[in-house]
């Protein structure tokens, strides 16, 4: 009897562990990872994960989730790429242009997402947007700067001298740049760049454009909008006003933004996952272009700066900060 209800039991054992394998094989991986914590980054995170949950992916029973942050650290960074390489997941997201690379350079097997970069091509991510080929696929949020210009003299008509707060270590933005000025000179605009190499720069690069720029453009450079705040406290006490790309920054000082919805990059970015998950291969979808038509405007800060915007303007915000 003894021997029965002992045997009886191991078979039990067993059968809860082949079990517990099956589920465990059955099992999804994703690895999420971005340079730095901030609202943008976290919106398309958020995107990415709502996407897999939509879908029937449920963290803790058919999918395992890691996210891990660089803390704006390239070291860090690096060795989370090389963790995840080993991790071996099924796709792994890189959000932000220095998490991407260093995810690539740890592998050229594991399906890789990128999103949020303004230049795929040129941060050597992809060789071109249309199937890009190996293990990457991603979103770009490239900035249409042409849109960005034409609202700014829609604003400003008398718009002659353009402020640009960046890092120019992040790719994104020398790339942004670029575009910024060549465009910016047909207009008859003269840019005036000043770089923040790291973000306890970003006073005193500020400081350095007042007094000769009408307007300062802040593009979506991880650097600058993790500590805006600091920019914002100078601009308003000269009274220059802060244009951005980023949609996360309006309410901590710009008085207007264009660009894309960063909730809505994750959700284009979640989208591609699923579509490896069903079998297709990155190097074959094509990168994805962010819709640029969102507008949003920070009521409070048009009072302070006493700034009127135009009836055609008003007419195509999207959102209004009070």
């Amino acid at each position: 009897m003894v021997k029965k209800v002992l045997s009886l039991c191991i078979a039990m054992v067993a059968v809860f562990t082949v079990s517990s394998f099956a589920q465990e094989a059955q099992r999804i991986k994703i690895a999420i990872t971005q340079i730095v914590s901030h609202p943008a980054l976290d919106k398309v995170r958020k995107g990415v994960e709502d996407v897999l949950e939509e879908n029937g992916y449920k963290n803790g029973d058919n999918l395992e989730l890691t996210f891990l942050s660089a803390q704006g650290n390239i070291s860090t960074a690096t060795q989370i790429a090389r963790k995840f390489a080993g991790d071996k997941p099924d796709v792994i997201v890189a959000i932000s242009t220095p998490s991407a690379q260093t995810i690539l350079a740890a592998t050229k097997e594991i399906p890789i997402v990128f999103s949020a970069i303004s230049d795929p091509v040129e941060a050597k991510l992809v060789s071109s947007l249309l199937k890009p080929g190996g293990n990457v696929t991603g979103v770009s949020d490239r900035a249409d700067v042409a849109e960005n210009l034409k609202l700014l003299k829609e604003i400003k008509p008398n718009l002659k001298k353009l402020g640009y707060l960046y890092n120019a270590s992040e790719v994104n933005s020398v790339s942004t740049l670029k575009v910024l000025k060549e465009l910016a000179d047909k207009m008859g605009i003269e840019v005036i760049s000043s770089s923040a190499p790291r973000s306890s720069d970003v006073q005193a690069a500020t400081r350095a454009l007042i007094n000769k720029v009408d307007v300062i453009f802040v593009p979506t450079d991880n650097t600058v909008i993790a500590v805006l705040e600091g920019a914002t406290k100078i601009a308003l006490e000269t009274k220059t006003p802060l244009f951005t790309l980023d949609s996360n920054s309006i309410g901590r000082g710009p008085f207007i933004m264009q660009g894309v919805s960063y909730y809505n990059v994750g959700v284009d970015t979640g989208k591609l996952v699923l579509r490896i998950l069903n079998g297709e291969k990155p190097g074959d979808l094509d990168v994805v272009q962010a819709d640029n038509k969102n507008i949003q405007v920070d009521r409070k800060i048009i009072e302070k700066l006493g700034i009127i915007l135009p009836q055609t303007v008003l007419e195509r915000i999207t959102e209004v900060v009070e």
